[in-house]
């Protein structure tokens, strides 16, 4: 299960370059985000799951939403839409863990020596990935800050969540998270002058989106941590980004060179000596 799990998440940066020809990303983030709502509300009734009545929780889950939804996505599938390749994205704000270590240590956590090595071999891991791209017009400025932009709300609203979130239904909170993300998404939508131009690959991709990425994803790591799996989720995050350049050089030919796979395993390595255990 952590397996699949980590496939399916490879997918939202397969899916964000799939949808860029035929939408904007604030327009499609935002039906998306309304399909998924419908989805949970009907899943919510099915099963009789009652919304928190706490005002304080509300406001804890819709802040979590705007970080995690509309901030995170929002940064990837613009970064995609200005020509960063859905390897490069998934390897961005796939050092959430490092980034995650960085502040409890500035908080005055404990971060061992082994933690630290895998902070330094991360970055220069990162470092040697963005080299190699920067001769193929793969990054630019916009398209960097927005990627980067991603990776520090999703680590912004994991810590957030773990901080201020009482326990709450998975299909509550995400009903909830959603609604937020939606409430944000789609004032920068109505500002966007294209369109959305419909068929069958925009509908697909908006279909999985929906119903793989945010029923499927969510629902299988709720499953997980409520089975003990929680760590091996985590242990396997890291390989998130390889599996994403993978499948974007088989359906885009996205180039993976000697320099790109040597920076994606020093990354890798990097990473999983950060979040393993002793």
């Amino acid at each position: 299960m952590p397996a699949v799990f980590v496939v399916i998440w490879s997918t939202g940066f397969i899916v964000a370059r799939y949808g860029m020809p035929h939408a904007p990303p604030m327009k499609f983030l935002a039906t998306r985000y309304a399909l998924s709502v419908a989805c949970f509300i009907v899943w919510a009734i099915a099963a009789r799951v009652a919304l928190p009545t706490d005002r304080r929780q509300l406001g804890h889950l819709a802040v979590t939403g705007i970080l995690m939804h509309a901030g995170y996505l929002g940064g990837v599938w613009a970064a995609v839409k200005l020509g960063m390749g859905a390897g490069l994205a998934a390897l961005l704000v796939g050092l959430q863990p490092v980034l995650t270590a960085m502040w409890i240590a500035g908080r005055g956590g404990a971060v061992e020596t082994r933690q630290w090595l895998g902070l330094v071999l991360g970055f220069a891991g990162l470092a040697l990935v963005v080299w190699a791209k920067l001769g193929v017009g793969e990054i630019s400025g916009p398209n960097l800050a927005l990627a980067l932009g991603a990776l520090v709300s999703i680590t912004a609203g994991t810590l957030y969540q773990k901080r201020f979130l009482g326990p709450c239904d998975v299909r509550a909170a995400n009903l909830v998270q959603l609604v937020a993300a939606f409430a944000v998404t789609i004032p920068l939508a109505l500002l966007e002058g294209e369109g959305m131009r419909w068929n069958g690959q925009l509908a697909g991709a908006l279909a999985w989106s929906v119903l793989g990425l945010t029923l499927g994803g969510s629902s299988l790591l709720y499953l997980l941590i409520q089975r003990g799996a929680a760590t091996a989720v985590t242990s396997l995050m890291y390989l998130v980004p390889p599996c994403t350049a993978v499948m974007a050089w088989m359906l885009f030919r996205e180039p993976i060179g000697f320099t790109t796979v040597s920076g994606m395993a020093l990354a890798a390595l990097g990473v999983s000596l950060v979040v393993r255990r002793a």
